[in-house]
C-alpha cells in the first residue's frame, strides 16, 4: 500500500511539474494553440500585402517558415508600434517581427533573438530641396515626421530636433510628400523600397544615414521561443534559405552565429 501511495505521489508531482513547465513555456503555449501570432506593421520590404491581400516580405516569409518548423500556423496582426510591448505581454501577439531595431530599450523590455538583418536610419527629404541639407547640422531647423516609438524617433530626439509623431513609417512619408513636415527619418530598407524614381514617392529622396543598426525579433521576457528561433535562424542561414529570401526582397542579412 505504501509503495502504491509513493508511486501515485510521484506521478502527481510529475504532472504538476509538467503543467508548471507548460504554463511557463511560450513554445508549449504556441504549440498548444496551434498558431504563432506575429505582431507587425505595414513595412515594405519586411511585412506588406501583395495584390491578393496576403502578407509577404522578408520578415513575413521567414515567420511563415519558422511557424512551419514548429508545426503551427502563422497569423499576422497589425499593431500600434508604440504599444508593441503591451501587446506582447498581454498575449495578444506572441512575438514582434517587423524590422525591429535592437536598441537597449527594446532589449530591456523583451527577450530578443540574435540579429538577422542590417539596417540604418536615413533622412527623407523632398528631392528638389535635398541639396540644401548636406549634413546633420543643416537639418536643425526642420520638423521631422517619425513613427512613434521607432528608432527613427529616437535618433531625431537625440539631436533635439523638432518631431511630429505619426502611427507608421508610411505615414511619415505621406507627411513629407504633403508638405506638412519638412523631413522624415525611416529605415533604410523601407526607403529603398518606397522612395525615389519608380516608386509612389518619386518626389522624395533619402540622403544620409544617422546610424547603423541591426534587426531582431522580440518575445516575452524569459521566453523559450527565443532559443527556438535562434536555432531556426542558424539552420536557415547555413542551408542558404535565409539568403534566398533576403535576395528576393533586397535585404542585407546579418551573419548568423551557428547554434
Amino acid at each position: 500500500m505504501k509503495k502504491l501511495l509513493s508511486v501515485l505521489l510521484a506521478a502527481a508531482m510529475l504532472l504538476t511539474l509538467t503543467a508548471a513547465f507548460a504554463e511557463d513555456s511560450d513554445l508549449a503555449y504556441v504549440e498548444g494553440k496551434g498558431t504563432l501570432v506575429v505582431g507587425i506593421t505595414d513595412f515594405a520590404p519586411m511585412d506588406y500585402k501583395n495584390e491578393a491581400g496576403e502578407w509577404i516580405g522578408f520578415d513575413a516569409d521567414m515567420a511563415k517558415a519558422f511557424a512551419d518548423s514548429l508545426g503551427v500556423k502563422v497569423e499576422f496582426v497589425e499593431i500600434d508600434w508604440d504599444n508593441k510591448v503591451l501587446e506582447l505581454n498581454g498575449k495578444t501577439i506572441d512575438c514582434v517581427w517587423n524590422g525591429m531595431t535592437l536598441t537597449d530599450e527594446v532589449k530591456a523590455a523583451m527577450s530578443c533573438s540574435n540579429a538577422y538583418a542590417n539596417n540604418a536610419q536615413v533622412v527623407i527629404l523632398p528631392a528638389d530641396k535635398a541639396a540644401q541639407y548636406a549634413d546633420v547640422a543643416a537639418l536643425s531647423g526642420l520638423t521631422f515626421a517619425v513613427e512613434a516609438g521607432s528608432a527613427g524617433e529616437a535618433e531625431v530626439k537625440a539631436l533635439s530636433y523638432a518631431t511630429t509623431a505619426v502611427s507608421t513609417q508610411a505615414d511619415s512619408l505621406m507627411e513629407v510628400a504633403a508638405g506638412t513636415s519638412d523631413a522624415a527619418v525611416i529605415d533604410a530598407l523601407m526607403a529603398a523600397a518606397m522612395v525615389g524614381e519608380g516608386t509612389g514617392y518619386a518626389n522624395l529622396t533619402y540622403t544620409f544615414s544617422l546610424n547603423s543598426e541591426e534587426y531582431g525579433v522580440g518575445f516575452r521576457t524569459g521566453s523559450d521561443l527565443t532559443e527556438a528561433l535562434n536555432a531556426f535562424f542558424a539552420g536557415a542561414y547555413a542551408d542558404g534559405s535565409m539568403m534566398g529570401v533576403a535576395e528576393t526582397y533586397g535585404v542585407q542579412a546579418a551573419i548568423i552565429p551557428q547554434a
